[in-house]
């Protein structure tokens, strides 16, 4: 009788939570908000903002490159987002330009009620070719630039009652991998500084979500840069990307990022790989460093002088079947990751 008592009990918490959860979803719409996404222009950020602009948002698109915000304008006015969509040329490397961004689209839309920082570089390859600027280069956009958004955005958010920030960091900023040194050095700032932010942002309603991806099949891969023996890092990272078992469809998990931006989540972590690992070194992290210790010995050893230069996953020779990269490599083509080819 106490067994199912308990179980009765356990049944009635969890209908209970769920309610609750979709509850907050609901409550929080994105119609007529405003949404900045940076590295809009391509991969996981462009499809979340087909999804914002499905769900009737608007959205800010920031990147670099000036075709590719081309090329994403046009995708989404494909789907009925162009009077939704503004795309504005920066580089986030530069203070002064991401404060122009930040002007031109208040300017535009008059306020920003959601900040997602989404742009990303990773650099793969052993520790011995990675040299300090390739540290500095990751802080400055995986952190700086991030931090920089959030200092010109949340006076303004204060202003407009609150809002939400949802920082897309990485299992790489929960638990270091291997030949990702740079990338999970400032991942790890960005993990803290979102974290840190969430409880002292909360008394203004400004809602901090911090979100922890695994693989994700965006197609990104062949935009990542490499060091080393080139091909054969790009082999096994490609592979990884577009696997069934350890990655996720780009789609659904920017449909769990947005659910969690409105319900106002502290977290999320994608992926049930992702969420074992961390768990994993939480509750064993000596466990943890030692498997991590073994995972290297199966990776690419550090080449000759050749491997200090920095080549983008497109300019690699493709060492593995085509059939193991499949999946991501369709997600390169559907999520605007091809270089000068239209959507």
């Amino acid at each position: 009788m106490n067994v199912r008592v308990l179980l009765l009990a356990g049944a009635l918490l969890f209908i209970a939570w769920w309610v609750l959860r979709l509850i907050r979803t609901q409550r929080f719409s994105l119609r007529d908000k405003v949404v900045l996404i940076t590295g809009g222009s391509r991969g996981l950020g462009l499809v979340l903002a087909r999804q914002i602009c499905a769900a009737g948002g608007k959205v800010a698109l920031i990147a670099r490159d000036a075709e590719e915000l081309g090329r994403a304008k046009a995708d989404l006015a494909r789907r009925g987002g162009a009077r939704n969509a503004l795309g504005v040329q920066c580089d986030l490397l530069d203070t002064e330009q991401i404060r122009s961004a930040v002007r031109q689209i208040i300017d535009r839309f008059g306020k920003i009620d959601i900040l997602i920082n989404s742009a990303g570089i990773i650099e793969v390859g052993p520790l011995k070719h990675m040299t300090r600027e390739d540290f500095e280069r990751a802080m400055r956009l995986h952190f700086w630039a991030p931090f920089e958004l959030i200092s010109q955005i949340v006076p303004e958010m204060r202003a407009w009652g609150g809002g939400r920030i949802v920082n897309i960091s990485s299992i790489g900023g929960k638990v270091a991998v291997p030949h990702l040194a740079p990338y999970s050095a400032s991942k790890f700032a960005l993990t803290g500084l979102s974290d840190a932010l969430r409880a002292e942002l909360a008394r203004d309603n400004i809602h901090v979500t911090t979100v922890a991806p695994g693989m994700m099949r965006t197609g990104s891969h062949v935009n990542a840069k490499f060091k080393g023996k080139h091909d054969a890092e790009f082999g096994w990272f490609a592979a990884s990307a577009g696997a069934p078992l350890i990655s996720m469809n780009a789609d659904r998990a920017a449909r769990k990022i947005l659910a969690a931006c409105r319900r106002g989540q502290p977290s999320l972590t994608l992926t049930f790989a992702a969420r074992t690992a961390i768990l994993g070194n939480a509750l064993f992290p000596n466990l943890t460093g030692y498997a991590m210790k073994i995972v290297n010995r199966f990776l690419p050893k550090a080449g000759d002088h050749q491997g200090n230069q920095s080549r983008a996953g497109s300019q690699t020779r493709r060492l593995i079947p085509g059939w193991l990269t499949y999946l991501a490599d369709r997600a390169t083509r559907r999520n605007n990751e091809e270089r000068g080819k239209s959507l």
